[in-house]
């Protein structure tokens, strides 16, 4: 049963290295975006590391500011959660990159199913 929807095809890609570059970046038929969220995920790792520098100064600064034993005793909690929260920040930003790149290679996948589907009309109407 078909409801006469047709895709458009896509323009042809031209040959060569630069040419073909610049085709990528003016259209969509290749995303490049699985290699720009691998930046995007260590940019954020740095940021979450660089927090969690700040946490353990700020311990260090507790333990310090109030004379002992109370500074360390107040000191501890404060290491401990802090590093509890940057573990989950490390869990949530993998997941929040992991969703995306899956995102993107089901449209890749998407992409080679509508190119399988071509091909098979292509033979099919070739025979008959």
């Amino acid at each position: 049963m078909s409801l006469g929807i047709r895709m458009r095809r896509p323009a042809e890609r031209p040959q060569g290295t630069w040419a073909s570059l610049f085709w990528d970046l003016l259209t969509f038929e290749r995303l490049m975006t699985n290699q720009v969220i691998h930046l995007i995920y260590w940019a954020g790792m740095a940021l979450i590391a660089i927090a969690m520098f700040g946490v353990l100064g700020a311990a260090v600064g507790v333990a310090i500011r109030d004379p002992l034993p109370w500074g360390v005793l107040l000191a501890i909690p404060v290491l401990i959660g802090g590093l509890i929260v940057m573990g989950a920040l490390v869990l949530l930003w993998r997941s929040f990159c992991e969703f995306y790149v899956a995102i993107f290679k089901i449209s890749e996948d998407l992409s080679v199913l509508r190119q399988d589907v071509e091909a098979e009309r292509a033979r099919v109407s070739k025979q008959g």
